[in-house]
């Protein structure tokens, strides 16, 4: 990875926080992107602790507000660097229904808009910088959200629950890399989304007392992160991936999700949807 540049969101836990470290060690230069500086400067100083990289920038903003969302990408731009992968992997679960700044539910708004938005603001980099990847962080909690992608209740309005708003921001992430993948088949530009299996992270703990005594009970049982990043820096750098573009992966191996996941013509109607919710233009 020397000679790369790497954007990541949530960077300073779990998933993020194992892949960084990771990635700098490959030589990789790192652009991180974190909602709380005093963390993200802490998170640095352990990847410079650990790895010796001085290769290091820190872009802090909330994923839930979109005109943070553009002045994250506003300000990487503005760094003139290339962009060689980038990985959306910040995401939460909220136990009940929030809205976001911009009035979006915010499981939603954070898990699949910000990997959309910034992608999308982005791209153009990206297709310089060919070639280039975006690789999502999914789940197979993509199957929580049932047979079908509601739109008629996208923000979860009519009715929520935390396991099928989480799933339905997660089969989002998987039908985003689908539809991305097919968009840029000939930029150069390819897009993968995997399953980083049950990582004992700071997720869900945002939620109170309860959530974090269930995640703590539940932990010892937990693949640790460094685990959990595996697949996600190996999309990140193998050179075997040519042919496997939009694909969805768990343990390194491309995997098959759920039927709807596999749907073509809500891939492009959610697309569709989410650039009107961001106010970005389809193509």
């Amino acid at each position: 990875m020397r000679g790369k540049t790497v954007m990541i969101t949530g960077f300073t836990a779990g998933v993020g926080r194992a892949a960084s470290v990771e990635l700098a060690k490959m030589g990789a230069d790192l652009v991180l992107v974190c909602r709380d500086r005093s963390k993200g400067e802490a998170t640095l100083e352990h990847i410079r602790h650990e790895t010796g990289s001085h290769a290091l920038a820190v872009c802090v903003g909330d994923l839930g507000s979109q005109d943070d969302i553009r002045r994250i990408a506003e300000e990487f731009l503005a760094m003139g660097k290339p962009l060689h992968v980038l990985f959306n992997n910040a995401g939460l679960v909220m136990q009940r229904r929030a809205s976001t700044v911009d009035g979006l539910e915010t499981t939603f708004a954070v898990n699949h808009l910000a990997y959309f938005m910034l992608t999308r603001l982005l791209t153009e980099r990206l297709r310089e910088s060919a070639p280039a990847r975006v690789v999502c962080t999914a789940s197979e909690a993509h199957k929580f959200s049932g047979r079908e992608l509601d739109f008629a209740d996208l923000q979860s309005e009519r009715s929520y629950s935390m396991f099928s708003a989480y799933g339905k921001s997660k089969l989002a992430n998987i039908l985003f890399t689908r539809e991305l993948a097919r968009r840029e088949a000939a930029s150069g530009v390819s897009a993968y989304s995997f399953h980083p299996g049950f990582v004992g992270s700071s997720l869900g703990k945002n939620n109170g007392w309860f959530a974090r005594t269930v995640t703590s009970l539940i932990s010892p049982f937990a693949r640790s992160s460094e685990k959990g990043a595996d697949t996600g820096v190996y999309l990140c750098s193998s050179p075997d991936l040519a042919d496997a573009s939009g694909g969805y992966f768990y343990n390194r191996k491309q995997v098959t999700p759920s039927k709807v996941a596999r749907n073509d013509d809500v891939a492009r109607r959610l697309w569709s949807v989410s650039a009107k919710l961001t106010g970005l233009p389809e193509s």
